[in-house]
């Protein structure tokens, strides 16, 4: 799940370690998607999650408290997760700036004489690599392997929900599917938003997206 929008996701602005809140648009953006897609039966049913992955940023926790009601995260105490893991890159130098900006100023320092910037691939000044962010998002991918590998068939319910940003969200998605993260794969998830993978042919191993989602079925891993 995306958190809902910030002050300086609307400008576009790189928003990894500062403490931006949600705005006023953003708890609606999220208390929106909650109506449709949180509840019993639905994508996200309380009673299905085995596990929760949150980033420790205010805008994922305040998105967290407003996707579930009281009772649901009471329920789910034993199952949250608060990790680092999920965090948003780290960005170094570009905090809080925009792609253009980032670009021009590495070009004044006589950098991508070849290429324009891309963080997929050059990562982050006093930042992270591409190969840091991986590394941590595969602790997660682990875990939610353990937790799910032995229940493929629907035996017991293991849906695992990861609440955090923009570009840790897309880094994750290209690692769930295996891709190094320097391959491109052009994603868009709006803020509030949700996306689901899932496997195919109920095997831990075979790691896919879910592309589309039956509003009525509620037995997915």
């Amino acid at each position: 799940m995306l958190i809902g929008e910030t002050e300086w996701t609307i400008s576009g602005r790189y928003t990894g370690r500062s403490d931006i809140p949600l705005t006023t648009n953003g708890e609606k953006q999220v208390s929106s998607s909650a109506s449709v897609i949180v509840g019993p039966g639905k994508i996200v049913d309380p009673s299905r999650i085995a596990h929760l992955f949150v980033s420790p940023r205010t805008r994922a926790q305040r998105t967290y408290e407003l996707l579930f009601d009281e009772s649901s995260r009471k329920n789910l105490e034993k199952s949250y997760e608060t990790t680092e893991d999920i965090r948003e890159w780290e960005y170094g130098m570009y905090e809080g700036l925009l792609t253009a900006q980032i670009r021009a100023a590495r070009k004044e320092r006589g950098l991508d004489k070849e290429r324009p910037w891309n963080i997929w691939v050059d990562g982050c000044e006093e930042g992270e690599t591409a190969a840091e962010v991986a590394a941590r998002l595969d602790r997660i991918i682990a875990k939610i392997r353990e937790i799910q590998g032995p229940y493929m068939y629907g035996e017991k319910a293991v849906d695992v929900v990861l609440i955090a940003h923009g570009h840790i969200l897309r880094a994750f998605a290209k690692r769930w599917i295996g891709f190094e993260l320097s391959r491109s794969l052009p994603m868009m998830l709006e803020p509030g938003a949700i996306g689901v993978l899932s496997y195919e042919h109920h095997k831990v191993s075979e790691p896919a997206f879910l592309l589309g989602v039956n509003m009525g079925a509620s037995d997915e891993s």
